[in-house]
């Protein structure tokens, strides 16, 4: 097996966190639980995904201060929160407050543009605002400087029998250095290198207006690369691969079909670029340990990482959660170089 120029340091995968609508305590309760096996099992971290009026986790930084009190050691992060949906600065005020309540674990991604479905809820978002809402970076900004201490207002002090401060309480003083960026184009991590973010990167990249047929492992890559360049760190800038990956070593024969039939379904949009922003997707990647090692050592853009949040798929059973999980930290992990985190 050919080895790779950065063997894999952190382990950790994302989860979408799906329940049912007539029960959904007992959905919330299977995303913290997988959270705990994660910590258990020894990945450095554990990702979830932010859905908006659908059944999945709408609060991720509320489900993450539950998850802050049942684990000690695995990085919690959100991959990612849409900023159109937030105030920066209640927002930098949660997060803050959930980093100190974990001990300094919390890795917050987050991403821009307007909210998905925009024109039917932005009179219930932004009632009075909703046409003069700024969904580009400016907001991104606005989130790091208010996490990085800058003041928030002009006014502080003493007022009768309170005390006011000018910038977002609690301040958590290592935050700053571990908010993501979740980008899929060259403009994207450009920008976030150039505001010393780490990079978020996934299944899915924008395809561009090139020449010939796109080549999604040769994008990325080409998006890691200006990142890096950018980034004050430069190649120890930090970034994450986050590919849908799903190990079958101690799968039963009826979880192997069921997962060949999911990734099968999904492949067609992988031959090339979707929609009007020519998204480009990553096929799936399904087998033993060993398979999925050598795809990934073949993998232009993976060679360059050594961190990645692996994306459990979105409607599969919790079981089948634990089987991927342990596989991907007693098999797939190893097989990459990596070794689990001790307690």
């Amino acid at each position: 097996m050919p080895s790779t120029p950065r063997p894999l340091r952190k382990l950790g995968f994302l989860t979408i966190g799906l329940f049912d609508a007539a029960d959904p305590a007992r959905g919330h309760e299977s995303t913290l639980e997988i959270i705990e096996l994660g910590e258990r099992l020894g990945f450095d971290s554990a990702w979830v995904r932010h859905r908006h009026l659908q059944y999945g986790i709408s609060s991720p930084v509320a489900v993450l201060a539950a998850a802050s009190q049942r684990t000690r050691r695995i990085a919690l992060g959100t991959a990612v929160i849409p900023l159109g949906w937030e105030n920066p600065l209640r927002l930098a005020e949660d997060l803050a407050t959930v980093d100190i309540l974990s001990g300094g674990r919390l890795n917050p991604g987050v991403s821009v543009g307007p909210p998905m479905h925009y024109d039917h809820v932005k009179d219930a978002l932004y009632p009075h605002s909703a046409d003069a809402e700024d969904f580009g970076y400016e907001r991104v900004r606005r989130l790091l400087d208010l996490v990085r201490g800058k003041p928030a207002t002009d006014f502080s002090g003493v007022e009768g029998f309170e005390v006011f401060s000018d910038v977002v309480q609690p301040h958590s003083p290592g935050l700053g250095r571990r908010l993501w960026y979740g980008g899929g184009s060259l403009g994207s991590a450009r920008w976030a290198g150039e505001h010393g973010m780490n990079l978020l990167t996934s299944s899915v990249v924008k395809a561009g207006d090139g020449d010939g047929p796109p080549d999604f492992a040769g994008l990325q890559l080409s998006h890691i690369r200006e990142f890096r360049a950018r980034h004050p760190d430069g190649e120890a800038a930090r970034v994450s691969q986050g590919l849908v990956v799903i190990p079958t070593d101690s799968a039963s024969p009826e979880q192997r079909a069921r997962y060949a039939a999911y990734a099968a379904e999904r492949l067609p949009r992988t031959a090339s670029p979707q929609g009007p922003a020519r998204l480009l997707f990553a096929p799936d990647l399904v087998g033993t340990s060993e398979e999925i090692a050598e795809r990934l050592h073949a993998h232009a853009a993976f060679r360059e990482v050594d961190e990645v949040a692996f994306a459990l798929p979105f409607t599969f059973g919790h079981e089948d959660y634990v089987q991927i999980l342990t596989d991907m930290a007693t098999k797939l992990g190893p097989a990459l170089g990596w070794r689990p985190t001790a307690g």
